[in-house]
């Protein structure tokens, strides 16, 4: 743990409502004791407007208090489901660092112009002493309805906390943290030293306008000020760009953990990326968006540390570049794959039958019924260029369906079932019934399949690309329909697609008979997003939060332990001969204990990982950092 020596007692004081607890405990009473009350909206809407409105420092508290105690029909029954609610509400960050509350529990007060008879049970819990919180107390009747509360105390006036503070006379420096303007009052009042509003659960701009500093965690604050911790690094200082409207359960996944996090719903340029990536930590990305050697250069992206594509493909990414700079990328290599697989299936029978044309007919009202080109898949040659994870998986369905399988791939690859590997692109392409394009999107396949490939396909040949737009000459494609060599097609994908939903397709393809055109939704079903959105940050939350990077694409691939009772120094250098040795070196002279140690190269970088006991010289650091040939340090607890 990293710790401050404080010279001066500091005395915590913190807000309860929407603060130590993610929501306002008086607005909760009142949705339970409403529960089924044919007025419960209107009256549980008027209470939280109230509450808002004073939090807001747009009314006054001592009439914000009354008029809701007043709207308030609740007794001790509903106060104590409401402790059971509140205990499972406890905001993450301060839940995370229970220990330090625990450590400092004589510093630190709950001051709140909330209600004892619910914030004590809470509080304690969480190791804060029973005399140390400050806040009002309902009045109860002898059936234990509540009445009203205790007109006296001082916090249920207006300037309650200044009021409170002014009484208690704090021996040494005050912090209060909180996200409400009464909070605010207490700094403005000249009683506490620092005002930090807290914004992990609501924001007030009026408060945070006011603020000394802005703390979107617990975390952040006890950062800050070089207290002890959890982390050891505020996540919510760590920020999360998300591109392409990746699914929200990607954008759930690093909000539940406290990431700073932007979603952007479409692509962006070398230019717009170059300004969105500054201060980005965690990059997310779909295939359209390319993440270049330009941007990976430029001083806007040094902080950068992982990428994640939520796709299979990874071309769009300068992954030689993002090694060379000590970031780790992942992708979704399995995810899709049903669903790019099903739509092939799909578009092959639709095609087979001509049920395009039938369908259009129909609109126009002309009833055609006839078997004319209409056709089984079964018995017929399928042709798959291609035969990684998707290419294996559709050869299997199509078996199963009655088709002949064959593929080519130019790394050898073990067939599956009954499928025949092909020794040339050229054999494959000649006995096909149906291709298939299931490759890679490197450059050098690009336009593999051109005008001479066409040529070799048999005659009525149905063409289908779901894999890369540039593998296909799209000239070449659309001559090959219009001289009736292909009989149909279906493409998902094109050299170049629109960014956003907004800007128009533009390709010769649109209008021809007998073709499939789709807005590169091959892997776009509800199933495979929300499989990719929670398998691709459980890899970037890994590498982040322990060091992980089993499954990276150009990294050196390690699966750590789960980090208990240490820290974890991470070192990425450049592959150079002596770098663990120095790392080592360091570690010896100043007499740490070392608790484990994982190493693992590729030809350009290397990755070490050390777990060593918690104390330690600061200086070790400086000296890791400072070996020749490192790219990146990082620490973890």
């Amino acid at each position: 743990m990293i710790t401050k020596t404080v010279e001066q007692k500091i005395n915590y004081v913190i807000d309860f409502d929407s603060t130590f607890t993610k929501v306002e405990g008086l607005d909760e009473l009142a949705a339970i004791a409403l529960k089924g009350h044919k007025d419960h909206d209107k009256i549980v809407g008027e209470i939280k407007a109230i509450t808002d409105k004073g939090m807001a420092g747009e009314i006054g508290f001592a009439e914000s208090l009354k008029a809701r105690v007043n709207l308030l029909p609740a007794n001790r029954e509903h106060v104590e489901t409401l402790i059971e609610f509140l205990k499972g509400k406890i905001s993450d960050s301060f839940a995370r660092n229970e220990a330090f509350i625990r450590e400092n529990a004589a510093n630190i007060y709950i001051v709140s112009s909330g209600f004892k008879d619910f914030i004590v049970p809470v509080a304690t819990g969480m190791g804060i002493l029973a005399e140390n919180v400050f806040a009002n107390t309902f009045t109860y009747d002898t059936e234990g309805n509540i009445t009203g509360y205790d007109v006296t105390n001082l916090l249920s006036q207006d300037k309650g906390k200044v009021k409170l503070l002014e009484a208690l006379k704090f021996d040494g420096e005050v912090y209060a943290i909180g996200d409400g303007y009464t909070d605010y009052e207490m700094r403005e009042a000249g009683l506490a030293t620092k005002f930090f509003a807290f914004t992990e659960n609501v924001e007030r701009q009026k408060v945070t306008d006011k603020a000394d500093e802005v703390v979107a965690s617990f975390d952040e604050f006890l950062y800050i000020n070089g207290l002890t911790r959890s982390q050891s690094y505020p996540k919510s200082k760590i920020k999360v760009l998300l591109l392409e409207n990746v699914h929200p359960k990607a954008v759930e996944a690093f909000k539940i953990e406290g990431f700073q996090v932007e979603l952007l719903k479409g692509a962006l340029d070398e230019e717009e990326l170059i300004e969105k990536i500054k201060g980005v930590s965690i990059l997310g990305l779909r295939s359209k968006t390319n993440l270049t050697k330009r941007v990976l250069q430029h001083p806007n992206a040094s902080r950068l540390m992982t990428v994640g594509a939520f796709c299979i493909g990874t071309n769009q990414i300068d992954l030689a570049e993002c090694e060379k700079r000590g970031i780790a990328v992942f992708n979704a290599p399995y995810s899709n794959t049903r669903s790019v697989v099903e739509m092939a299936i799909g578009e092959m029978i639709i095609l087979t039958r001509d049920i395009l044309t039938k369908s259009n007919k129909m609109h126009e009202g002309v009833w055609d019924k006839s078997a004319k080109n209409s056709y089984e898949i079964r018995g017929k040659k399928l042709g798959l260029v291609g035969y990684g994870s998707i290419g294996t998986q559709l050869s299997v369905i199509a078996e199963a369906m009655g088709m002949q399988v064959y593929f080519y791939d130019a790394v050898d690859k073990l067939a599956l079932g009954n499928a025949k590997k092909c020794k040339t692109l050229e054999e494959l392409l000649g006995i096909s019934d149906f291709i298939s394009m299931h490759v890679d999107g490197r450059k050098t396949n690009t336009n593999i399949i051109g005008e001479k490939e066409f040529e070799m396909m048999k005659d009525n040949v149905i063409f289908i690309n779901l894999s890369r737009g540039h593998v296909v000459d799209i000239k070449a494609l659309v001559n090959a329909l219009k001289s009736g060599k292909v009989w149909g097609a279906a493409v998902d994908v094109f050299p170049y697609e629109p960014k956003t939903n907004d800007e128009e397709f533009i390709n010769e393809l649109r209008g021809l008979p007998r073709v499939i055109l789709t807005p590169h939704v091959g892997g776009s079903t509800e199933e495979a997003q929300a499989n990719i959105g929670e398998f691709v940050p459980s890899k970037l939350l890994q590498f982040m939060n322990n060091g992980s990077t089993y499954g990276s694409v150009n990294f050196p691939e390690l699966q750590l332990p789960a980090l208990e009772n240490a820290h974890r120094l991470l070192h990425i250098h450049q592959n150079v001969p002596g770098i663990l040795a120095k790392i080592n070196n360091i570690f010896a002279k100043y007499n740490v204990n070392i608790q484990g140690q994982y190493l693992k190269t590729t030809t350009e970088i290397g990755y070490v990982i050390t777990d060593i006991s918690k104390e330690y010289a600061d200086e070790i650091i400086q000296e890791l950092k400072g070996i020749d040939n490192t790219i990146k340090f990082r620490m973890l607890y």
